[in-house]
């Protein structure tokens, strides 16, 4: 077995596994796991590329700080090749980036930068304009611009592309990709132009960007409109982008991405990221359609761990409307977490108050369901609840949770209407749902704008 010196060096040369449980109808299709780089993504080839180009070109010096907009993976490449380097790292960051990166991003020594993720280029809280003006405001500070770093796609036509080629035995007839800075489509465009002129480059792109259109059509929208998949699609043409060898895109609904990346994981036993299942879904939608046998490849773009939060976690889909559950047609429907489905986080009334505190640490829920030795419901207890308890005495959070919680309880029937929650709401209570005397479930205030959300299909 090869022993590395550096986290670096296992950068690249990264697996391709054959799909062998999903439909793709007349073709093979290969996916390539960039999951399975250091930093676990695909970007950690360009955060290398990008830093160690403009080291050779003495760009960079000792100390300096970099400084980058990023929508995805490519601030934790920059943080990992940075920390390995020296440099001091700061990122801007849409808020639409999952808390499992942002985390991964500040333990890797990152300064991070939340902005908004509902403007458009030009906007002073763009993510990517930010990040320019942080630079030009700050002494020894490098803006690294991987929307138009020419190193950006010159990892994918000197690494990537060779790469796949040499591993599918120069035998492959297309390749379905997301863009984001779109350095891995121009990099493999240049790439495949000289070495497979006739390989199709198909583009997967989140409803919303703007790039399924201008592929299909010629038509450049000047207006896009939000998606939740992270890393991929655009609102605007990257200066290093070069599209003129993508044959067909394809328009993936957040919810597609979600349900595939999923499945990937179900049949394939891939644990991948949202674009990664939206490339799956085109991916999929382009075998089908053919009518003679192709070999088809797609990527694996970054690992799920990121993304346990959001498209691994049931209730987050369900708040969205984008997992499928049973509709009643009364107050059942508003229950984030139904006790029939056992997703009712509760705790017993004799149980200790740190028992209470650690629940809703764990789950990160704000009030909690008391319930007797019999499973009836008879309380209710919140954080106020127990902080007003433990204030004057620390060890009070061995006393029992009965000791603190508040019986005063607001029962309504499953079958009221919706207008009869918001009186107890203004009172500050949330709604005890029963069916015949049978505890179904709580709904809160954010229980309710999650479901006028979804019923008015905002994501």
């Amino acid at each position: 077995m090869t022993i590395y010196n550096n986290i670096l060096d296992l950068i690249g040369e990264t697996p391709i596994i054959k799909a062998s449980k999903l439909d793709t109808g007349p073709c093979e299709l290969f996916i390539k796991l960039e999951s399975q780089n250091p930093g676990g993504s695909i970007k950690d080839r360009i955060g290398l590329s990008m830093i160690e180009e403009a080291e050779a070109a003495g760009k960079l010096k000792p100390g300096d700080m970099l400084v980058e907009g990023t929508a995805g993976n490519t601030g934790l490449a920059l943080a990992l090749v940075a920390a390995q380097k020296g440099y001091r790292l700061t990122l801007v960051i849409p808020d639409k980036m999952s808390r499992e990166k942002i985390s991964n991003l500040k333990a890797m020594g990152a300064n991070v930068v939340l902005t908004r993720s509902d403007v458009a280029k030009g906007h002073p809280d763009y993510y990517q304009d930010y990040a320019k003006r942080i630079a030009e405001q700050t002494d020894n500070a490098y803006f690294i611009n991987q929307f138009g770093n020419p190193s950006n796609p010159s990892a994918h036509e000197k690494g990537t592309g060779p790469e796949i080629w040499r591993q599918m035995g120069n035998d492959l007839d297309a390749i379905v990709l997301g863009v984001g800075s779109s350095g891995t489509v121009t990099g493999l465009s240049r790439f495949f132009a000289k070495a497979a002129p006739d390989l199709q480059l198909i583009l997967a792109d989140p409803e919303g960007s703007i790039l399924a259109e201008y592929i299909n059509d010629g038509h450049l929208s000047e207006k896009s409109f939000s998606w939740l998949v992270e890393g991929i699609g655009e609102d605007f043409l990257p200066t290093i982008s070069d599209f003129t060898r993508v044959t067909k895109a394809y328009a993936i609904s957040d919810k597609e991405s979600f349900s595939i990346g999923r499945e990937l994981l179900m049949k394939e036993g891939i644990l991948a990221g949202s674009s990664s299942g939206t490339l799956l879904a085109a991916a999929l939608k382009y075998c089908r359609e053919q009518t003679v046998p192709k070999r088809v490849l797609t990527f694996a773009c970054d690992t799920g761990n990121k993304y346990l939060s959001k498209m691994y976690n049931d209730l987050w889909l369900r708040d969205l409307g984008f997992l499928e559950s049973e509709q009643f047609g009364d107050l059942r429907d508003l229950i984030a977490r139904p006790v029939s489905e056992h997703e009712t986080i509760t705790v017993l009334h004799d149980e200790p108050l740190a028992n209470a505190y650690k629940r809703m640490k764990l789950y990160d829920v704000s009030q909690l369901p008391v319930l007797d030795k019999g499973r009836e419901i008879v309380g209710i207890i919140d954080e106020s609840d127990t902080l007003l308890a433990v204030l004057n005495d620390s060890n009070n959070f061995d006393q029992p949770v009965s000791s603190a919680m508040v019986t005063d309880l607001k029962t309504v029937d499953f079958q009221a209407p919706i207008a009869e929650l918001i009186p107890l709401f203004e009172q500050g209570f949330v709604a005890i749902v029963k069916k015949d005397g049978v505890f179904l479930g709580l709904i809160t205030r954010l229980d309710l704008l999650n479901y006028l959300r979804r019923s008015s299909g905002l994501t």
